[in-house]
């Protein structure tokens, strides 16, 4: 039988060790939804190991192909250049080997069901008339990944959530802080922050520093169920768009 092609999970990486941490016990929870299939996980910068470091074992124990899965919530710099970069050079090195590249996990509604399920969890619940929820992310200064985000906020209030405002880490305004004293500028009783991160590291921790008004701020998204399951999508919707073309 042939082997399916590994499953490369390809992740930021931080200084802060409890982002790999979070990054390895997403992977082992992709694992038990495909048994089936090698999951590795790699790193841009920070961690190891590094993407090259991985493929090179891979190609070496006699893998064909390879499926690159990127760890990332909005198709930005990273997703766009970076990672696609580095494995155009492992494609220099290994031309035998075929490098399938996925998706960035976001947008997807699997995202703000684990951000529900992180609010849940917090003891906020949708239709609650006096709490807004401001979706705290990394931000980014690509006007693509900017939108998505914006589409997010509106897609997800039409949810049941009194409000949804957006707030950034960096690249740009506004801060957790600015957004949670509008939230209450414009009534909102309750607010509660939700960490639009799969780790944590230095941003996520700036997001946390910044809301110390909010009433809650939530855990990040790490290996939720539905963070799991999105990860393998992706995966398989790499393979069956290969697949297409091939039959085409």
């Amino acid at each position: 039988m042939t082997r399916r092609p590994p499953l490369l999970a390809i992740a930021h990486g931080s200084q802060d060790p409890r982002h790999a941490e979070t990054i390895e016990r997403l992977a082992t929870a992709v694992r038990r939804i495909r048994p089936d299939l090698t999951v590795e996980t790699a790193y841009l910068d920070h961690c190891a190991p590094s993407i090259g470091q991985v493929v090179d074992r891979l190609a070496a124990t006699g893998h064909a192909e390879v499926v690159a899965v990127p760890l990332l919530l909005t198709a930005a710099y990273h997703a766009k250049t970076d990672i696609p970069a580095q494995l155009r050079a492992v494609r220099q090195r290994h031309p035998q080997l075929v490098v399938r590249y996925a998706r960035p996990l976001g947008p997807d509604p699997l995202l703000v069901a684990a951000l529900e399920r992180r609010l849940r969890e917090a003891g906020v619940w949708p239709g609650e008339p006096s709490t807004t929820v401001v979706l705290a992310s990394a931000g980014s200064s690509d006007p693509e990944a900017t939108a998505a985000l914006a589409r997010l906020a509106r897609d997800w209030q039409e949810r049941g959530w009194r409000d949804v405002l957006l707030a950034y880490a960096s690249a740009s305004p506004p801060t957790v802080a600015q957004a949670v004293t509008t939230a209450r500028r414009h009534g909102a009783r309750h607010v509660a922050v939700a960490s639009y991160f799969l780790a944590p590291g230095f941003l996520p921790d700036r997001i946390v520093a910044g809301a110390r008004q909010a009433d809650v701020v939530t855990e990040v998204l790490g290996p939720a169920p539905e963070v799991a399951k999105l990860v393998a999508r992706r995966y398989a919707d790499a393979l069956a768009a290969a697949w297409t073309r091939r039959s085409a």
